[in-house]
């Protein structure tokens, strides 16, 4: 297995800093020393703490466009894939890392708000597609939301179905999405 680059493993190290200390602790030096680099080494890829959770979200947001790209060309097709790259098929109440890295930076871009400006840009291009998917628009929409909001639960903690509501709710998105690409 090819070892990550300079780049990547800097960015681990900032998802690490981020789980183990929170997002109050991720700074340029606890990401270098974290690392193993110098400051100059992280300066050259990250200049700025901003930077850093720009690249980190880029990296987030890249993994669910690559998922995102695996569609067909039927109506609904786009929104299946965001459904099937959002919520697992099955329930689990075990945090994979992407999980959790995913719930660290969400903590860091809401200490520093900016860092939220990319990734309101990937959700703004997320939802034009979803609403030219060849499906209602609200129906889209509706399913968006309904979907980013089971996430949110799911990685917070916050209430989650247990397994039967799970699979049943998540059964019913995909009849909803089925149910608009038949009209």
């Amino acid at each position: 297995m090819p070892r990550p680059s300079s780049k990547e493993r800097l960015l681990d190290a900032a998802a690490e800093v981020l789980l183990s200390e929170g997002a109050e602790a991720l700074t340029l030096e606890a990401v270098a020393r974290r690392a193993g680099v110098s400051k100059g080494g992280l300066f050259y890829h990250f200049p700025t703490k901003q930077a850093l959770v720009a690249a980190m979200v880029d990296r987030l947001t890249g993994a669910f466009d690559r998922a995102l790209a695996e569609t067909g060309g039927e109506p609904g097709d786009y929104l299946r894939a965001y459904l099937n790259a959002t919520i697992p098929e099955h329930h689990t109440t075990a945090r994979t890392p992407a999980d959790r890295a995913t719930a660290a930076l969400l903590a860091a871009v809401l200490v520093d708000p900016a860092g939220l400006a990319p990734l309101r840009d990937r959700y703004a291009a997320w939802q034009a597609r979803l609403t030219d998917d060849g499906i209602d628009p609200a129906v889209a929409t509706a399913v968006r939301l309904a979907v980013d909001g089971w996430w949110a639960a799911r990685l917070l903690g916050l209430g989650e179905p247990d397994p039967a509501l799970h699979e049943q709710t998540r059964r019913h998105l995909m009849e909803e999405i089925d149910r608009a690409a038949r009209h």
